[in-house]
Formats: C-alpha cells, structure tokens, sequence
C-alpha cells in the first residue's frame, strides 16, 4: 500500500495543476490563446502528461469550455499495472 500511495501522490497533485491551469486558461478567447496559456502555465506547475495540444475546446453560449482526458500508470508487479483515468473541464 505505501509503494502504491507514494506513486499516485504525485500524479494526482499533477491532476491539481492540469485542472487549475484548464479552468485559469478557460478565461483566454480562441483557441491558440487558451493552449498557449494552458502551456505557459503548464510550464510553470511542471505538468508533464499533458500540453496544450491535448485540450479540447469548445464553446457552449458564448463561453470558452475546455476540456481533457488522459491516463497514466503506475507499474506494480510483473505484468500488473495501476491505471489512472483522468478527466476534467473548465465547465
């Protein structure tokens, strides 16, 4: 158990980061502006899983939504991995 909370505590303050850098980037106009925000800022926290390419962004009633998904793992033992499943929006 402590091998497995010493792996997933530092993804999941990356997880932290990616969701506060998605909804401060939310605040830019177009879609260059909001990856290009969303890199700086990933830049800064050393967000590593996921850049701004990976956004996706879309506008619902005149609002910047962006969002993400993506996984990571953690390997465990021989052929046994742990997979995490992230996602989020600006929403």
């Amino acid at each position: 158990i402590g091998y497995v909370a010493t792996k997933s505590l530092p993804l999941l303050m990356e997880w932290q980061a990616v969701q506060k850098a998605v909804k401060k980037s939310a605040g830019e106009s177009t879609v260059e502006a909001v990856r290009g925000a969303f890199d700086r800022a990933a830049a800064i926290d050393d967000i590593r899983s996921i850049n701004g390419k990976d956004l996706n962004v879309t506008k619902e009633n005149d609002k910047v939504v962006v969002s993400y998904e993506y996984t990571q793992e953690i390997p465990l033992y021989g052929p046994a991995f742990l997979l995490y499943r992230f996602q989020g929006s600006s929403k």
